[in-house]
């Protein structure tokens, strides 16, 4: 149920609000708006009026938020986003469902867009809007209705779906492995190694299990799996690299095993979404589909 009206302002009166904070002037806000200065201003004064609070301190020609305007301003801003998100989705696609869906890049751009067509061919009253996530957030917070999670069975607030494992291999180039008389696993203690930042014991856990000993292992960072791809095929290093997600630039010879090594991942591919869309018609239908394309 809404709260009392009178906790409701209009939009007019909220949008005029988040434009003079974020640009710290009535003038500005007005010319944005394409208001009058006076019009902004009465605005605010109607808004401040209707809370009973006190939200900007007038200083000549600019205007700065009080605390609690400016508390109230990050929240208004965001659900501002969520409204305007909302209306152009449902006017992109009028006669049904939207699923805006968070990725994780690689996995996005490699495995999950190459498939997308058959899923709006069955699914053509469906639009899919994707956007990128890189860890958990909050669901509550943001316009997402469903994310793709890799790590463990944990995500606060959230619902989880088991889609599939992963196997990753160290991967370089052929010239690299040449060029560094790789033949064993002790032999990459040698070599430049490439770290993602979002796995960063990913090397020492792989050590550990090949039976190698170790001090510390250094080298290139990297915050996506296809930048670290790129640069093992550049030949920079050695990248431990989802199979699945290197699989043509297996085929092509661009990149080859440094060791024949393939190692299972602790974490697991899952489809996170808040329990309170668990029911909603898109969700389930993409849902029913991915796994399916998991399993394949």
């Amino acid at each position: 149920m809404l709260p009392s009206r009178r906790f409701l302002p209009s939009t007019s009166l909220l949008v005029a609000f988040e434009a003079a904070s974020r640009t710290g002037s009535v003038t500005a806000a007005a010319r944005e708006l394409d208001l009058t200065q006076s019009a902004v201003s009465r605005q605010i004064k109607a808004l401040e009026e209707q809370l009973g609070v006190e939200l900007f301190v007038r200083e000549r020609q600019t205007v700065r938020l009080t605390l609690a305007g400016d508390g109230y301003a990050r929240e208004i801003r965001e659900a501002l986003r969520r409204i305007s998100s909302a209306s152009l989705n449902l006017r992109a696609n009028p006669h049904g469902g939207t699923l805006n869906l968070a990725i994780l890049p690689t996995f996005g751009t490699r495995w999950l867009a190459p498939r997308l067509g058959s899923f709006l061919a069955a699914n053509p009253g469906v639009m899919i809007n994707l956007v990128t996530r890189l860890s958990p957030f909050d669901f509550r917070l943001d316009s997402i209705d469903a994310a793709i999670h890799f790590g463990h069975a944990h995500w606060p607030g959230a619902e989880l779906t088991f889609l599939m494992s992963e196997k990753t291999v160290p991967a370089c180039s052929p010239e690299f492995r040449t060029r560094h008389l790789i033949n064993a696993a002790q032999d990459l203690l040698e070599a430049p190694l490439l770290h993602l930042t979002t796995r960063p014991d990913a090397w020492e856990r792989w050590f550990a299990d090949n039976g190698v000993s170790f001090q510390s292992v250094h080298g290139m960072l990297f915050d996506q799996f296809a930048t670290a791809a790129q640069a093992a095929t550049a030949g920079l290093g050695v990248a431990l690299l989802p199979t699945f997600l290197i699989q043509d630039e297996l085929k092509r010879g661009d990149l080859v095993a440094a060791v024949d090594r393939e190692t299972e991942s602790s974490g697991h591919y899952y489809l996170a979404y808040p329990p309170e869309r668990a029911d909603y018609a898109p969700l389930l239908a993409f849902r029913a589909w991915i796994i399916r394309e998991a399993a394949i």
